[in-house]
């Protein structure tokens, strides 16, 4: 058996120097194996507010330079553990979004064809459609951990179904999610009217607000969550903006109020020993960040996420 191929030895070439792969790590076309693939989305046409996503893969990737090989908070390291590879981007139609969705859905089966777990850098929450519908064809309907400051559960955004505000209504439409399992973390701001929150119970979401974890605390929300994720198959979605803008600015819909980029980690460190299938990090719009302030939380974010399927294996 081979050894996994890790990232770029920085005591050798400085962080600031060499390609911009996630975490400097190899490119698919550079391994004989994948056990994990880091691959973005440059697409934000589904966006309602702020566009920008499409940039996020390459500044989050830029960001990650900064990562290093051990995880003490997960205590692994998780590219001697499984070989991890920066596959690239999936290429989609900016123009046209049901054509988009269709195109991520087949890459990302694709790469999973081939034996690799994705954790994908969006782009906007369109993508989560796609790709969950990829990860339940290998799986069966998935638990749904969403990270959002928003309920992403409305009907339609001026009549059009694909948009990044309704991607989990359709995931529950066509069936790909455990209903019995699905469940907001960070929620918060306004909404259109009460009638959101309803919709999205009969949907099957439970919600745990921002206001939640700080008063509950992480751990008490972490053990709610395992519950009633139990041992199904778990898809976890971040969308960077549940995070408080003083976070995470860069992104395209921000609102106050919000989690701290610590506990949000500490959730993610909470899910250790759950069945991850499959994760993203989307939204993160740099024209709108400041000294990378969201990039690198997203990088960190998405590093979290690679560590915990990490410790699946070594579990």
């Amino acid at each position: 058996m081979t050894q996994p191929r890790g990232p770029i030895d920085s005591s050798r070439i400085p962080r600031f120097a060499g390609p911009a792969t996630f975490a400097r790590l190899p490119r698919l076309d550079q391994v004989e194996r994948c056990d994990v693939a880091v691959v973005g989305v440059p697409f934000d046409t589904g966006v309602s507010y702020r566009p920008g996503a499409r940039f996020g893969p390459s500044a989050v990737r830029e960001a990650s330079r900064l990562l290093r090989p051990y995880n003490p908070g997960l205590d692994v390291s998780p590219f001697e553990t499984l070989q991890v590879a920066d596959a690239g981007d999936i290429a989609c139609n900016p123009f046209h979004i049901e054509e988009a969705v269709e195109t991520i859905e087949q890459a990302a089966g694709d790469l999973q064809d081939d034996g690799a777990t994705l954790v994908t850098i969006g782009g906007d929450h369109t993508i989560a459609l796609p790709l969950l519908r990829a990860a339940a064809r290998r799986h069966g309907p998935v638990a749904l951990l969403h990270f959002d400051a928003h309920l992403d559960t409305w009907d339609t955004y001026f009549g059009a179904e694909y948009t990044h505000g309704t991607p989990f209504r359709r995931a529950v439409e066509e069936g790909i999610l455990d209903t019995e399992a699905v469940s907001h973390v960070g929620t918060r701001g306004p909404l259109y009217g009460k009638k959101d929150l309803e919709d999205d119970k009969r949907l099957g979401f439970g919600i745990v607000t921002s206001s939640d974890v700080m008063r509950r605390g992480v751990d008490e929300v972490v053990d709610a969550l395992r519950q009633r994720i139990g041992d199904r198959p778990l898809y976890v979605s971040v969308d960077i903006d549940v995070l408080d803008p003083a976070h995470a600015p860069g992104t395209g819909t921000p609102e106050a109020g919000g989690l701290t980029s610590r506990e949000l980690l500490e959730i993610l460190r909470g899910l250790a020993g759950t069945r991850l299938v499959g994760a993203d990090v989307v939204e993160v719009a740099p024209a709108y960040d400041h000294a990378e302030i969201t990039s690198v939380a997203a990088s960190h974010v998405a590093y979290d996420l690679v560590s915990l399927l990490a410790l699946n294996r070594t579990s």
